[in-house]
């Protein structure tokens, strides 16, 4: 999955928020239709017994520098479903601690050939918005004391059905049941195999897909096409 989200909070991601019971807002979730790695996105994670809205860094992986924290030189904004239990992983321990979900309209993807971009993709939820599963983790200044938060987005193998998009990988995109998203953001929960069901490929929802000239523009340049759910 390429590093892009849209992150538009439309009635549809509203009522998606609300359906997450979230209890207090700390901070207001990002509203911007492109949103890049190593950006600030809104994720919603437990904290104790409450459910809040943070923002984060999107880029697990944070060095720290005179004054604050930057991104590693690691790449991180993405977690492998196949690193997910690698012991001294990155998103190892996150894995089975710090589980966040991100709410979203939508995700976009990039095809290379050799390196090179050969067509950019903007994919959004049909109706509604995505629940995409993510890790997050906490930082703390040694100096000056501030906490960071920062957090990836789990990807999987490429899905059939979006093999001519991306054929990379694909985010773990959460069906939107209740009981499965409180199990994913409790921090006590941390018997992840049942959550190995979660990390094959697969559509939930319907996904609405359209060409786009490049990311920053976002201008439509092909018919939409309705990739329909599993």
């Amino acid at each position: 999955m390429c590093g892009r989200f849209n992150m538009t909070f439309d009635t549809g991601v509203k009522k998606l928020y609300t359906s997450l019971k979230i209890n207090k807002v700390i901070d207001n979730p990002i509203d911007s239709r492109c949103v890049k790695a190593a950006e600030t996105i809104s994720i919603v994670r437990n904290v104790g017994e409450q459910r809040r809205v943070e923002n984060a860094t999107w880029w697990l992986l944070l060095d720290q520098t005179v004054n604050g924290f930057k991104p590693s030189k690691f790449t991180s904004f993405n977690t492998r479903y196949d690193k997910l239990n690698t012991p001294r992983s990155a998103g190892y321990q996150a894995y089975r601690s710090s589980r966040c979900v991100i709410a979203v309209k939508g995700f976009g993807e990039t095809e290379f050939v050799n390196k090179k971009p050969i067509h950019y993709y903007d994919m959004a939820a049909e109706s509604g918005g995505l629940i995409l599963g993510g890790l997050c983790r906490e930082w703390k200044h040694q100096t000056t004391g501030e906490i960071k938060l920062s957090c990836s987005v789990i990807t999987l193998p490429p899905h059939p059905k979006l093999m001519k998009i991306h054929s990379k990988a694909m985010p773990l995109i959460l069906t939107q049941e209740s009981l499965l998203v409180d199990r994913w953001l409790n921090t006590q929960f941390n018997e992840v195999e049942q959550f190995e069901h979660l990390l094959q490929p697969n559509l939930p929802q319907n996904l609405i897909a359209h060409q786009i000239d490049k990311p920053m523009t976002y201008k439509t340049i092909s018919e939409s096409q309705l990739i329909n759910h599993d």
